[in-house]
């Protein structure tokens, strides 16, 4: 989790400027001002010396905000015990990191992806693909025996944002009618071009391209191979670009 401070969170405010969102409730003022700011408040949680603890987001980050007994000041940041454990941590978790979590994977299986890999794998994984991707296809190539033994499925969520072929040759494997097949042969044929692209990208494909694309900005990405994947606890884990081998091990599991 990536926690920023008071100071940096202040200047942050400072510069965001312009409103953005909806105020969904009717909170105590200091909340609803923050609310202004783009903080998007998820829930209350109980919290030590009188204060009343929020549960929010802000740039897909959780952030922890107390409101005094007074419901006149609120203090953003996380707050330490004298062990110095973190007391944020958990009602973050729970409120606001599990259910994003959970609703980000909901929409990576609602979005467009070329299965690679046994249907019934017990370890389903996200990565979003360019096929004009070197690290792409080193993520392909590196997975191979945790996918053809059965135990992995990988989920190429499509993207074209590499070069000006990447949209036709992601409409020709969306296209396909085989497309783990034909993503298979692109991906053994990667270094002398892969599949040749789609001159004409249908009205349908090209809205899924971009569905995908939309989400992947949406999740604060930018590169690819940009994988998702779940821990053994099974929470929501991101790596971008393709990964060491010890990595490797963790993402996919045991061979």
């Amino acid at each position: 989790m990536i926690k920023k401070t008071y100071v940096q969170f202040a200047i942050f405010l400072g510069l965001l400027g312009m409103a953005m969102g909806t105020q969904a409730k009717d909170w105590p003022a200091p909340i609803k001002a923050l609310e202004a700011k783009g903080v998007e408040v998820i829930g209350t949680f109980d919290a030590p010396g009188g204060l009343t603890g929020y549960a929010a987001m802000i740039e897909q980050q959780p952030l922890a905000i107390y409101l005094t007994a007074d419901g006149k000041q609120a203090i953003v940041g996380s707050m330490i015990d004298a062990k110095g454990v973190d007391l944020s941590q958990e009602p973050l978790n729970r409120l606001v990191a599990k259910p994003m979590a959970a609703k980000t994977w909901k929409q990576l299986e609602g979005s467009t992806w070329i299965a690679d890999g046994a249907k019934n794998a017990p370890r389903i994984i996200y990565t979003f693909t360019d096929p004009n991707c070197p690290y792409c296809n080193k993520l392909w190539n590196d997975t191979r025996p945790w996918v053809t033994a059965g135990k992995v499925q990988l989920r190429h969520v499509m993207v074209a944002i590499l070069g000006p072929t990447s949209p036709g040759k992601a409409a020709a494997l969306l296209s396909a009618q085989d497309p783990q097949t034909a993503l298979t042969q692109h991906e053994q044929q990667h270094r002398s071009g892969g599949v040749k692209p789609l001159a004409q990208i249908s009205p349908k494909v090209r809205a899924q391209l971009d569905a995908n694309q939309e989400l992947m900005q949406q999740l604060g990405f930018s590169a690819t191979p940009t994988t998702l994947y779940k821990d053994a606890d099974g929470n929501l884990k991101t790596l971008q670009g393709a990964p060491s081998a010890d990595m490797l091990n963790k993402i996919l599991g045991p061979r």
